[in-house]
């Protein structure tokens, strides 16, 4: 008897965020979320976390370094909506207030793997002067009331940003009934070509 063909196909996500470079700020922290489309769902791992708070180290490099672990685990029926990843770095001002120090998003690798991903980071800014000079003295800097909307497109061209800072992450992909439901996710020179092979002579 024939194995029933798969319905939906997994999408294994571990791996850590591993650093970050703010030459200006120290003592931060940083936030994760998983964005992805309607078809997507969790199977198991957690979807969100917050890290411990990190001092720069003390070597030439200058890294903010958190080695916060990621691992999550992601069914669908189709890739539309493929999983990003939303990352928030936040730190204290002159006054001890917590403030948004970055925003930066990126999407999941689409093939099985093991990548490293720097991530360049990016803050609102207020539209004028006088907005950004009470925004300063109230303690209350720009930033965004769901920090999803850093991977959607809707509304982000009127948007003022500015780029500061960097964070690297770490990503091991695991994927399974990919290819049973039609999809190659393989690295292009693997990928099967159609049509008959060349002799070797003619392709010099």
């Amino acid at each position: 008897m024939a194995a029933a063909s798969p319905s939906v196909f997994l999408l294994m996500i571990n791996g850590q965020v591993e650093s970050a470079q703010f030459p200006e700020y120290d003592d931060l922290y940083c936030k994760y979320c998983f964005v992805y489309g309607q078809d997507w769902a969790p199977m198991a791992g957690l979807e969100e976390g917050i890290s411990q708070i990190a001092s720069k180290s003390q070597n030439v490099q200058r890294a903010l370094v958190w080695n916060f672990p990621i691992d999550v685990t992601f069914k669908s029926t189709n890739p539309y909506g493929w999983p990003q990843i939303v990352l928030s770095v936040y730190g204290p001002d002159v006054f001890g207030n917590d403030v948004v120090r970055g925003y930066g998003a990126v999407h999941v690798p689409f093939s099985p793997g093991r990548y490293k991903k720097t991530i360049p980071m990016f803050v609102p800014e207020s539209t004028s002067t006088l907005q950004k000079f009470t925004s300063w003295f109230m303690g209350r800097r720009p930033e965004y009331t769901d920090p999803k909307v850093v991977a959607q497109s809707e509304g982000r061209e009127v948007t003022r940003v500015r780029s500061q800072g960097f964070a690297t992450l770490i990503f091991n992909v695991v994927t399974k009934d990919l290819r049973k439901l039609g999809y190659d996710t393989g690295p292009a020179g693997t990928q099967n070509i159609l049509g008959p092979s060349l002799p070797q002579s003619n392709l010099q």
